[in-house]
């Protein structure tokens, strides 16, 4: 049996998912909880193992402790699709996952061992007898994937992920503060797997944080602001710099460029500081003026990554009611770890 011999091609497109801004209503949708990691399609067939991101690319030689848990399953035929994660202090990684993609094969094991990844397994594209499922609906899926996972063993190293039919169950994932959750997928329980379309949802969760306005840089054009830089105070009252937000509008630009202008000359961020010219920044993007501690601003964000706003975030509103000192790192909290999550959604 080779990987050549599935009836799933090992360049299929996953299924993706758009965004939508709320849980859609209505009879028909299966929920589940939205991981933050690497997509993965997994191809078994016999002693022929193969992982392929969502790019295309393939995986394997940056995760052999997955390779070497596929390989070792009873079940000797699957395509299954999923997340690949790694938690880190019972929370999921992603600073871990881009370490693994190392061209050293002996840092890449290194690292395998000392952080195992987790598969975390929400579809099935072949049955039990070796067809396709591509053309199924999830209902079916579904179900042969429960199996499956039955047949398995339960590993530790792979995750069933959790799900529901009900949508207030679903609402209450979102607003729950007990479990760390980045958004919920919405699947129609009727769909086939649409390889290359977005024919899922997503509904990501809204996260805000309070930061200060440790300092900020001016636009290309040299003259007004261009971006904010957000810090947090950690435990030991040091101002880390955690991200920037850019979203200032054009009539208020001149104004606000001002009111930072007469906040400048202060030490900025006295723990982590904005990094310097890069292969991405040129010498001059990446001056900036540090200011005194004074304005707070809200700000709306998707991901933390190594206590720091993965991604730029949005401008919500200016905080004079809130003290500097009040804004901590404590506002941050990196998504749980596949297994914690699960429970914490009471699965």
């Amino acid at each position: 049996m080779r990987l050549a011999d599935l009836p799933v091609p090992l360049d299929l497109a996953v299924m993706e998912a758009k965004s939508a801004p709320e849980i859609p209503r209505g009879a028909g949708w299966r929920f589940e909880p939205k991981w933050d990691g690497f997509r993965c399609l997994a191809f078994r067939a016999g002693e022929e193992v193969a992982l392929t991101a969502k790019s295309g690319k393939p995986l394997a030689r940056y995760f052999p402790d997955v390779v070497a848990v596929l390989a070792a399953l009873p079940v000797a035929r699957f395509v299954v699709d999923g997340e690949l994660t790694i938690a880190v202090n019972g929370a999921a990684s992603f600073d871990a996952l881009q370490l693994r993609l190392h061209p050293a094969e002996s840092r890449v094991r290194k690292l395998a061992a000392e952080h195992p990844a987790c598969f975390v397994l929400f579809d099935c594209l072949v049955d039990s007898k070796g067809l396709s499922l591509v053309e199924a609906p999830f209902t079916r899926r579904r179900a042969e994937l429960e199996r499956l996972y039955a047949r398995l063993g339960r590993p530790a190293a792979l995750q069933l992920s959790p799900g529901t039919e009900d949508r207030e169950a679903a609402c209450a994932w979102l607003a729950q503060a007990g479990a760390a959750l980045d958004g919920v997928i919405a699947k129609r329980l009727d769909g086939p797997y649409a390889s290359g379309e977005r024919a899922m949802l997503k509904i990501k969760r809204l996260r805000t944080a309070d930061c200060v306005v440790g300092g900020f840089r001016y636009g290309q054009d040299g003259r007004g602001v261009g971006s904010l830089l957000l810090g947090l105070y950690d435990q030991a009252g040091l101002l880390n710099h955690v991200g920037f937000t850019s979203t200032i509008a054009s009539a208020e630009r001149a104004e606000l460029t001002c009111r930072l202008e007469g906040l400048a000359g202060g030490e900025g961020f006295t723990g982590a500081a904005p990094g310097g010219p890069s292969r991405w920044s040129t010498e001059r993007s990446a001056e900036w003026t540090p200011l005194r501690p004074e304005l707070v601003a809200e700000v709306r964000y998707d991901h933390v990554t190594g206590d720091r706003f993965r991604h730029g975030t949005s401008f919500i509103r200016w905080r004079p009611d809130k003290s500097p000192r009040q804004c901590t790192m404590e506002q941050l909290r990196p998504e749980d770890s596949p297994r914690r999550l699960a429970q914490a959604l009471g699965q």
